[in-house]
């Protein structure tokens, strides 16, 4: 790396890692960013992060003084008021903005901060919200108050805003989509009703790409709209500007001496971590004595009356809109945030995290496959160097095959949580900026969401398109190595040799079988879905799988199903069933007695309900409180034991991804996920098991990592043959019993968790090995899962019970 960074330092080293502060960036992170030593955190426009000196001040800060409700007239009251008034000019030092001119109102956050405006403002039939494309959802729910009040909304494309010709003279286009309206009853459009006032939105940098606004295009809206709107619908009454400045002003907040935005949101945490739960309106003072507002509260009247309609409202700005008492723990806390801020300069903050976007940008924009096809397409403007000063430290982009298709963004997600790297995927709550770059018509979003899609689920890529992108972004603590990794992930996961990456849909050990000897080494049970199970020399067969495999569940108080995934503690819950006593047997470390459970249902004692389950519809058993209360011991939570009584439950083709995963349309499941059985080949572990060995040899990891069969709870464990020689199996035959292949086994975090003297351990193996060799189109495969199979289309006859030692006889 040393090599490498000498070159990037000969590019960027002016601008990076604050060479004229206090501390160099390296020992920023080492004093202030300890916890940041094995993980690269890049989502910084979601979240920035706060210091740890920054922690430690607040911290000494809190315990050393007394803040007393800003509302009292106490002596700590009085203290707490000040610090708020210097909390306010603070924030409006950060914007460069004149208390003459300005006043800070807090917030909850940012949302609250533009939910305000919309609240407020003075709307009328003929007044118009006018918004770019590049928006939050936060900033295009506004809308939702013009519509209301029968003004018209627009959505704009922005073009050319950041090309500068001499002095005022610079050109900009603005593209207006469909006008949109509602009608409201007792409104009709056109009627005389005053003055008339219109609101245009944008934010100082968009989300989603990293672009930057000029923000003259405010001084053109406000004073020269005519010029630009160029129709007449949006020529009437005045215009006010709105910014949202939650993400840009990390690096670059608006200068409100050069420019007459009459609102600005900010959010606390984008800028330095912490508080969260705190943002601002920054309002130009005349623009705020236009907004209207109902509402009133303690600490917004000076005086009212309960039980006659009399009120007399604050006079002050800030007073009026601030309902009930203020967040003046956290307004105390943010001018350490602001004191690390100052001391690196926000030039200096904009120069660094600059460079370390345009180094990504760049290397990512090179990255070429063996056939000379790009790996990476990014969003926003990157055709040139000379652009890179107009885009922020954000780095959006989608990554592809050789052969055109795309990478899914929740593959490059999951794999890169698995290297330490934290990014973030999707929209990033930006419809328009999402649609625009890439390519989603109306039509696209509809059929998308009608197939099932909402923001923040699995589905990545439908009909063949991203439905969102990859986002890297860059706070002022982020390092040239955070960058690095970042960039040797891609290339080593995304553009590997073909044993290590697939390029369609081919996996490493998959060379069809020989006529070897197979034979089932053993049969595990799980009765309670996500607890430990059991393993059994024999065991019968029925029509939803193994008998009692999964019949139980355990559901929390608010209805939510609990996993292995969510609640690890179920992991040492162990279980056995005796058939010939009719016993279910329940352990926990964390409970004195053993629980029994008679198969034998007795229906005077249980009671019938519906759940809903992976999309299906269950009947359910219940039972009774002190069977709860059992369960809720053992995992440290309330909880309820349920358990199948029957559903109408059909595995489905599901057509919504690119990887269309094969499911049977006539089995019946009890709680399993995704099949009645699933096996696993001894050798293909011991092959996994050799490969975490040679990584440690390698230098990959430290410590060896060796997992049994039983990490990736296997209803079937076959020994004989090669490694992955299920991986070609179709139909198989163990003894006298049929089944058939539904395909691999699409592997999670959960092998991952690894159960050891009552602790849970967390890692990133073997799921990231298996990352490495084990990937087709974005699913993790080992093992397969299995149907219990019919025959000519009627039941099977004969002993239903497998034996451990039958032989497995594939297709």
């Amino acid at each position: 790396m040393a090599t490498a960074k000498e070159e990037f330092l000969k590019e960027f080293g002016e601008h990076y890692g604050y060479p004229n502060s206090p501390k160099t960036i390296d020992q920023i992170r080492a004093a202030e960013f300890n916890r940041l030593q094995n993980l690269v955190y890049l989502d910084h426009a979601g979240a920035t992060l706060y210091s740890e000196l920054q922690m430690e001040s607040v911290f000494k800060d809190l315990t050393s003084n007394v803040y007393g409700n800003p509302h009292s007239q106490s002596d700590s009251s009085s203290a707490t008021l000040e610090i708020v008034r210097d909390a306010r000019q603070q924030v409006l030092d950060y914007c460069n903005a004149s208390p003459k001119d300005y006043k800070c109102i807090f917030t909850s956050g940012a949302t609250a901060a533009l939910k305000l405006v919309g609240e407020a403002f003075p709307w009328s039939c003929n007044s118009n919200f006018m918004y770019t494309m590049e928006n939050h959802n936060s900033v295009i729910g506004i809308r939702e108050y013009a519509l209301g009040q029968g003004a018209a909304a627009i959505a704009v494309d922005v073009e050319d805003v950041h090309t500068r010709i001499e002095g005022e003279n610079f050109s900009t286009k603005i593209s207006l989509h469909q006008i949109q309206r509602r009608k409201v009853a007792g409104l009709r459009e056109g009627e005389p009703m005053g003055d008339v006032y219109n609101l245009f939105a944008f934010p100082s940098e968009c989300n989603f790409s990293g672009l930057r606004f000029n923000l003259d295009l405010a001084k053109i809206i406000k004073e020269d709209s005519s010029r630009i709107l160029g129709t007449s619908v949006c020529n009437n009454g005045r215009w006010l500007v709105l910014i949202d400045a939650a993400k840009g002003s990390a690096t670059m907040p608006p200068d409100l001496s050069k420019y007459p935005v009459d609102f600005v949101a900010l959010s606390f945490y984008k800028l330095f971590g912490y508080p969260t739960g705190l943002g601002a309106l920054v309002v130009r003072n005349d623009a705020a004595k236009l907004l209207k507002k109902s509402y009133f509260s303690g600490g917004t009247v000076a005086a009212s009356i309960a039980d006659i309609d009399f009120i007399k409202r604050r006079e002050g700005i800030e007073e009026l809109f601030e309902d009930g008492t203020v967040s003046f723990l956290s307004i105390a806390s943010i001018r350490h945030g602001f004191k690390i801020l100052n001391s690196l300069t926000l030039s200096a903050i904009s120069r660094h995290t600059t460079s370390l976007a345009s180094y990504t940008r760049k290397t990512l924009l090179a990255l070429r496959h063996s056939n000379g096809s790009s790996v990476c397409i990014l969003y926003g403007r990157h055709n040139s160097m000379e652009m890179c000063h107009e885009m922020g430290p954000i780095v959006s982009f989608n990554l592809k095959r050789p052969d055109g298709s795309w990478f899914g963004y929740r593959e490059v997600e999951k794999l890169a949580s698995l290297s330490g790297i934290q990014l973030r995927t999707g929209c990033f709550c930006n419809p328009g900026a999402c649609a625009k770059y890439l390519g989603l018509s109306h039509m696209d979003l509809i059929s998308n969401t009608e197939a099932g899609h909402v923001c923040w689920d699995d589905h990545d890529i439908i009909n063949g398109k991203p439905i969102g992108a990859v986002r890297v972004s860059f706070g002022y603590m982020s390092t040239y190595e955070d960058a690095k990794k970042f960039v040797d992930f891609v290339t080593s996961s995304f553009m590997s040799s073909r044993n290590h990456v697939d390029h369609g849909n081919q996996l490493e050990g998959v060379n069809g079988f020989l006529d070897t000897c197979y034979y089932l080494k053993s049969i595990t049970i799980y009765p309670i879905k996500s607890c430990g199970g059991f393993s059994a020399r024999s065991w019968p067969l029925s029509n939803n799988g193994l008998k009692h495999d999964r019949e139980w569940i355990l559901k929390s108080l608010s209805g939510e199903i609990l996993t292995l995934k969510r609640v690890p503690e179920m992991g040492f819950i162990s279980s056995f069933i005796d058939l010939s006593q009719g016993m279910l047997f329940v352990e926990s470390p964390h409970c004195k007695e053993k629980l029994q459970i008679k198969l034998q249902l007795d229906f005077s004692d249980v009671t019938i309900q519906d759940i809903e389950l992976h999309g299906q519809r269950y009947k359910v058993y219940s039972y009774s409180n002190e069977t709860n209360a059992w369960f809720s011991e053992a995992i440290g939570r309330p909880c309820t034991l349920l358990r199948y009584s029957g559903s109408n439950h059909e595995f489905v083709l599901d057509k919504t991804k690119d990887v269309v995963t094969c499911k049977d349309t006539n089995s019946a499941v009890c709680f399993a996920n995704e099949a009645q059985f699933l096996l696993v080949s001894e050798e293909s572990v011991s092959d996994l098991n050799k490969r975490l060995s040679s990584d440690v040899q390698k230098g990959i990891h430290v410590t060896a990592t060796q997992v049994n069969a039983s990490r990736f709870r296997p209803n079937l464990l076959v020994s004989g043959g090669r490694a992955y020689d299920e991986d070609g199996w179709r139909d198989i035959r163990i003894g006298n019993k049929y089944f058939r292949s539904l395909g691999g086994c699409n592997r999670c975090q959960i092998i991952n968790l690894a159960l050891n003297a009552g602790r849970v351990q967390k890692s990133n193996e073997p799921l990231a090995t298996l990352a490495s060799y084990r990937r087709v189109k974005g699913r993790i495969l080992f093992g397969i899962l299995l149907k219990y199979e019919s025959v000519n289309g009627e039941q099977q006859q004969g002993d239903s019970w497998l034996h451990v030692g039958q032989e497995v006889h594939p297709d």
